[in-house]
């Protein structure tokens, strides 16, 4: 699997996609193949204020139930609602999938998260 240069990973395995000062938050390919099926997805409402490192909702698969750890914080703007109805799609989908937009409070967050070739390297 080869993981997209247009973001940035965590050690967590959740992506982000930054563009001006709004964000997109998602799982990788990585996490949705360690959590297998995905059947819920718990997410925060709009208006929602999330803090880096810290969870922002939960992902249970038919083997586990794991938190959602947001790579920047900020306030959440967009919910994808989809996933309420449709929480597979992660599997399918993992890098096109995002689940929360955030508006990036402090860009300098984004100093600890890994490039592309870096999340890869965590992997291997």
């Amino acid at each position: 699997m080869s993981y997209p240069d247009d973001r940035q990973y965590t050690k967590d395995h959740e992506w982000i996609r930054v563009a001006g000062d709004t964000a997109e938050v998602g799982i990788t390919d990585y996490a949705q193949q360690q959590l297998g099926d995905v059947v819920y997805v718990e997410l925060p409402d709009v208006g929602a204020h999330v803090k880096a490192g810290e969870p922002f909702g939960s992902i249970e698969s038919v083997k586990a139930v794991s938190e959602l750890f947001a790579p920047m914080g900020g306030e959440v703007v967009a919910v994808n609602d989809r996933l309420r109805q449709h929480p597979e799609v992660v599997n399918s989908d993992p890098h096109a999938t995002w689940m929360i937009k955030v508006r990036v409070a402090d860009p300098s967050e984004g100093a600890g998260l890994l490039d592309s070739r870096r999340y890869q390297e965590l992997l291997a």
